[in-house]
């Protein structure tokens, strides 16, 4: 085979000017030139690689598929990855593997049609992509145990009754065992209602971990209301200890979400602990929350905590869902920012709006699974 024909020394300046690794092929895919760059990303000095294909830059699966591209482009002229990019796994001489962003075009007039490669090691964009995302869910974590931690005045009163259910009838069992002649089937009905009791506070501390707990596991289509429901018992215990009527407005037969439930539980209950948060400089008759859901005009799933509170103030408004933002004395400022995010990541929405007559409304949409009829 004759010896493929090498840039210009101008041609080759230019190159090794490139901050990317820049590759020339020919046809075949056999290299032709091999910047300054390109030596320091792949560890082969350009002598090493001359002549020999492209492919040994990369892993086998890419291999094979870049060679099919070139072959394919040279018989059809068809562009498939010419003047696009794309991510794939580079080869190092040591043999190591790293991530890196390829772009392909084709040298003009040229016949065969020769081809030039930017190579750029995306290592670290995917190191740090990564670590924000590590991040993100060690904060998210934050936020679902701050969430459930600022319940727990709420969560032992409600505790407190099952406990002092189960307390009062194992005293029963004991005064009765000790009457001559002890009924057995008195004591029976008492020890299954101790049992009763204690599925029910089981009940109330395994929804506390669900919602303080990692979310694994990929996303389910899931009922709004279903959601909503589950959470009565915690809800209800935060409102109650803060005397704040609590309604539900759940519209029946809305579709499915595809969902991380426990996620949007969480969503759900920091909404509803804002709320009674707010209400709490309100005098105690006009304390009222009311979560609703429906259906938007889009076809989404529509979710609404509405309370009688004071509003939000139009100094706050603009930075109400950035990190940190906060009027509480002793608030992280991250509830707000971490739900919104949760809801951007489930393509939902999450806002604000003035609640009539007064107070405040959140409102988090979420689109509705295809063909998900509840």
């Amino acid at each position: 085979m004759p010896a493929a024909a090498q840039p210009s020394d101008e041609v080759q300046a230019l190159l090794d000017a490139a901050v990317d690794g820049v590759v020339l092929v020919d046809h075949l895919g056999c290299i032709q030139s091999f910047s300054r760059s390109a030596e320091q990303l792949f560890g082969y000095r350009a002598q090493e690689v001359l002549g020999r294909n492209v492919g040994v830059l990369m892993t086998d699966q890419d291999r094979s598929a870049h060679d099919g591209f070139l072959a394919r482009y040279v018989s059809t002229r068809v562009p498939h990855i010419i003047g696009t990019g794309r991510e794939v796994s580079a080869r190092r001489k040591d043999g190591s593997v790293f991530a890196a962003f390829l772009s392909v075009g084709v040298v003009r007039d040229t016949e065969p049609p020769r081809f030039v490669g930017f190579i750029q090691d995306r290592t670290l964009q995917r190191r740090t992509g990564e670590e924000a995302r590590r991040l993100q869910e060690r904060l998210g974590h934050v936020s679902r145990l701050a969430t459930a931690g600022e319940t727990a005045s709420g969560l032992a009163h409600e505790l407190n009754q099952p406990l002092a259910a189960i307390a009062n009838y194992a005293q029963a069992c004991e005064r009765l065992l000790a009457r001559p002649g002890a009924d057995l089937e008195e004591v029976r009905d008492a020890l299954r209602e101790i049992a009763s009791q204690a599925v029910r506070a089981g009940d109330i501390i395994r929804r506390l971990r669900g919602l303080a707990g990692p979310h694994r596991g990929p996303r389910e289509p899931a009922d709004i209301n279903t959601l909503v429901t589950e959470l009565s018992d915690l809800v209800k215990s935060d409102t109650d200890a803060h005397h704040v009527r609590y309604r539900l407005e759940l519209t029946e037969g809305l579709p499915k979400v595809e969902t991380h439930g426990t996620q949007i539980q969480q969503v759900i209950l920091n909404l509803v602990h804002n709320a009674v948060e707010a209400l709490k400089e309100t005098p105690d008759k006009d304390r009222e929350l009311i979560v609703r859901t429906s259906r938007s005009d889009d076809g989404d799933v529509e979710l609404s905590v509405s309370d009688t509170g004071p509003g939000v103030s139009a100094t706050l408004l603009p930075q109400l869902f950035e990190p940190f933002s906060t009027t509480k004395p002793d608030g992280t400022g991250l509830g707000l920012a971490i739900s919104r995010t949760i809801i951007a990541q489930h393509r939902g929405t999450l806002s604000y709006r003035p609640n009539v007559p007064r107070g405040a409304c959140f409102v988090l949409q979420l689109p509705s699974t295809p063909g998900g009829n509840a």
